[in-house]
């Protein structure tokens, strides 16, 4: 499992335990800690068998719940301290928000199909904290009521085969995914303020962060360009030009800066060959690799090996 990913059966706010909230027995699910501080859990709950009465209550906590409606759910009655404040219609693809202070419960009356984000207090301090702005106070959200939030419902899409092979999933991908969702609720419903011009006109330091990251977690540059920049709240435009004046290069630029970092860390282990370290750094094959690489080093891979072997 990645380093970055942990899975712990103890949490009430997901896995298992929240599973059967819901009457269901088991889900796939993933805990992230991308944050220095605060993780972030996100949860597939399927229920084909109602329970026919109200969820199991959740431990008051300072909290949130996401949920994002992969079915529709017609006529849900929904109840926070102990009343029902609300019976609307949901859409697939709506998300809904829920505060754990709250004893949020729904009736379990019909089939349902969701992916649930659990959003600590922890986890938006430190979103907060990270890009230097003030901390939030609370999210603000109509009980029970569903919304249609384009982000959170294709980064939670994005973010199904994860949850259901949690083993498979790297690092920086759950990392950027996480970020950019929990930092998307703190400024859409938080009202989380995030410096629009960044000194200079370059990158804020937390975007130069997570760009580079997200570029060099893809060698192969498969990463869309337009993702990075939604990663950052920039159009493909301003990201575009704010990275090269933050990083001294274009985005492609300092991929290949990064591909050819990591192939001399390979060549400095001795143990892979040319061909595999040419594949495992994006490159097309050792032909590529070779040309690139001489270009810009000055000697073949081969020939830079020996070297460093004296």
């Amino acid at each position: 499992m990645s380093p970055s990913v942990a899975v712990r059966a103890s949490a009430s706010a997901y896995g298992r335990n929240l599973a059967q909230k819901y009457g269901a027995e088991d889900a796939p699910f993933i805990v992230t800690q991308s944050l220095r501080r605060g993780e972030m859990a996100f949860t597939e709950i399927r229920v084909d068998q109602p329970l026919g009465r109200l969820s199991d209550p959740f431990p008051p906590e300072d909290a949130y719940v996401i949920c994002l409606l992969l079915r529709e759910h017609p006529n849900t009655s929904y109840w926070e301290s102990g009343r029902q404040v609300s019976a609307a219609s949901l859409r697939a693809g709506d998300i809904t928000i829920h505060d754990l202070k709250r004893e949020p419960l729904v009736l379990v009356d019909k089939p349902m199909h969701l992916l649930k984000l659990y959003l600590p207090r922890t986890a938006l301090d430190a979103l907060a904290d990270d890009a230097n702005v003030p901390r939030i106070e609370e999210l603000r959200y109509d009980p029970g009521v569903g919304v249609a939030d384009e982000t959170v419902k294709n980064l939670g899409l994005s973010l199904l085969p994860a949850v259901r092979a949690p083993d498979q999933v790297s690092r920086l991908f759950m990392d950027h995914l996480t970020l950019g969702l929990g930092a998307h609720v703190a400024q859409t419903y938080g009202g989380m303020q995030v410096h629009s011009k960044p000194i200079q006109g370059g990158l804020a330091p937390w975007q130069e962060k997570r760009s580079k990251e997200m570029l060099a977690s893809e060698l192969t540059g498969a990463t869309p360009l337009s993702e990075i920049a939604l990663a950052c709240g920039l159009s493909v435009s301003h990201f575009s030009r704010a990275f090269r004046r933050s990083a001294g290069l274009a985005p492609h630029a300092w991929l290949l800066h990064a591909r050819i970092e990591a192939a001399k860390a390979m060549l400095r282990e001795r143990e892979a060959s040319l061909s595999m370290i040419a594949l495992a750094c994006g490159f097309a094959d050792q032909s590529h690799f070779t040309r690139v690489f001489t270009r810009r080093v000055g000697l073949s891979p081969g020939a830079w090996r020996k070297y460093l072997a004296g």
